[in-house]
């Protein structure tokens, strides 16, 4: 029998009222269930596991997306305008700490998330705006071969799960 792969999510996805508004995002679709139920997930917010408090200012990357976060070209400010660059990357290193401790290759993040978006992220305008791109945790992990999907691709992982385990 083939291991079940590990799952990390988005602390906001499973309930917990983490988000910087102190609310969740629950995602209440019947894969996670089946993948709580088999023991795959792994519960991780990166932003509160870096100390970052709820509620806080909402965030939005300046000048470029994840990657150039990372690679210092582009920096995570708060709506009044303070940098908070540092505390998001320590989060993306967190999160991947977090994913190869317990040997996830697949994660599900939260879309739109200066930390978490894969496939969309805020402009940086704070005018409620977004862009294709991804959050400074998302590029990381995909830089270090971890499968970042949002909570709209549910059913794409489903089927990479039932590839990479001969399903």
């Amino acid at each position: 029998m083939t291991a079940k792969n590990k799952i990390l999510l988005s602390a906001c996805l499973a309930g917990h009222r983490v988000r910087y508004n102190g609310t969740d995002k629950s995602c209440t679709a019947n894969l996670l269930q089946q993948w709580h139920d088999e023991d795959r997930l792994v519960i991780h917010c990166p932003e509160l596991a870096a100390g970052l408090e709820t509620p806080r200012l909402s965030a939005e990357m300046v000048n470029g997306q994840g990657i150039d976060v990372l690679n210092g070209r582009a920096r995570v400010v708060e709506s009044d305008g303070r940098n908070v660059t540092q505390p998001y990357v320590l989060a993306a290193w967190l999160a991947l700490h977090t994913a190869q401790q317990h040997g996830c290759r697949f994660a599900i993040m939260t879309d739109g998330s200066p930390t978490c978006g894969s496939l969309h992220v805020y402009d940086g305008s704070f005018r409620g705006m977004k862009v294709p791109g991804e959050g400074v945790a998302a590029a990381l992990l995909r830089e270090h071969g971890v499968e970042v999907f949002s909570e709209s691709q549910l059913d794409a992982l489903q089927q990479r799960l039932d590839e990479v385990e001969g399903a």
